[in-house]
């Protein structure tokens, strides 16, 4: 198995997390242990602890991680990240990084489902467990459909979408991603077809739905930022606007201190900011990175310090 991954933002998140030899990392999606390998470099009596929920690049980042004594593959959730350092005897971590892309190993996998431009059975799970992206298609109302188009894809034809599939499954079962390129075709205004590729919205909000990509985001983050020590630091590398925001407003919130209105004569709330933005705005690729990975354009990494 050649698992291909270009690490995005790699000497960004490295440069950020400001590594110290003696500490304890999480990478909580290590894929092909590109930003772990690179962690692991870093440290001396330190630890790491390489998280990812798909078993292909558990296996994959076991391998490439094997000459690092300080590195440790664990299989499972970035979302279960306390219950997974529990385990490990683990209180406190110096930093963890969260890359919530996907990966460019299971896009030109094409049997993983998750890419429109080749022909594979409708997959997109990344645990290779429990429901699939065919699953969602064949089983879900319109209503269902039509949400999670609009909610997770921001797409402004999930409507008509959502009824063309319905329409097809009528007649028989869609297996396949080019069965669910040609129905997203048929539904399309010509003009939006000018617009990049047509399926491009749609099958990033099955990929969200199938692998419950937001719903547990915002919870995840605040476990994650619980777990760090004083001056730890998070950083995460999100890929389009939903998860940006998610990520912008909960790093907003550990930076608040007073929220009594502003006429109170004194403070009565006594609430202290618990972080500190690293960057006011978020870090974007180079020129030099999106010409050597294009797939890198959409990438945004936001970091915040724990005080």
């Amino acid at each position: 198995m050649e698992f291909s991954h270009i690490s995005v933002l790699l000497n960004e998140c490295i440069e950020a997390l400001d590594i110290k030899p003696d500490g304890i990392y999480v990478d909580g999606t290590a894929g092909g242990a590109g930003h772990s390998s690179e962690i692991a470099k870093k440290l001396a009596s330190g630890r790491l602890v390489a998280i990812d929920k798909d078993p292909d690049a558990v296996q994959t980042a076991t391998e490439r991680l094997a000459p690092y004594t300080c590195a440790q593959v664990v299989r499972g959730d970035y979302s279960s990240v306390k219950e997974i350092l529990a385990s490990l005897k683990i209180e406190h971590i110096n930093g963890m990084l969260l890359d919530l892309g996907v990966s460019s190993y299971q896009l030109d996998t094409a049997e993983r489902g998750f890419s429109f431009h080749k022909d594979a059975p409708l997959d997109m799970r990344m645990s290779r467990e429990g429901l699939s992206a065919k699953d969602i298609v064949n089983t879900y109302s319109y209503e269902q459909l039509a949400k999670i188009l609009w909610e997770y894809g921001e797409e402004r034809f999930s409507r008509r979408i959502a009824d063309a599939i319905v329409q097809s499954r009528a007649v028989k079962p869609i297996e396949t991603t080019f069965e669910l390129v040609d129905i997203i075709k048929s539904a399309m205004p010509a003009a939006a077809m000018r617009e990049g590729h047509p399926a491009r919205r749609s099958f990033q909000a099955l990929r969200i739905a199938v692998n419950g990509e937001l719903e547990q985001l915002a919870e995840a983050v605040n476990d994650a930022f619980d777990l760090l020590a004083p001056g730890g630091r998070l950083c995460i590398i999100t890929f389009h606007s939903l998860e940006d925001r998610i990520v912008k407003q909960r790093f907003v919130e550990f930076t608040k201190g007073c929220t009594c209105p502003p006429d109170f004569p004194v403070c009565v709330c006594h609430k202290t900011p618990r972080g500190r933005l690293v960057y006011k705005k978020p870090i974007e690729p180079s020129q030099q990175e999106l010409d050597q990975n294009p797939r890198s354009r959409s990438a945004r990494l936001r970091v915040i310090e724990k005080l």
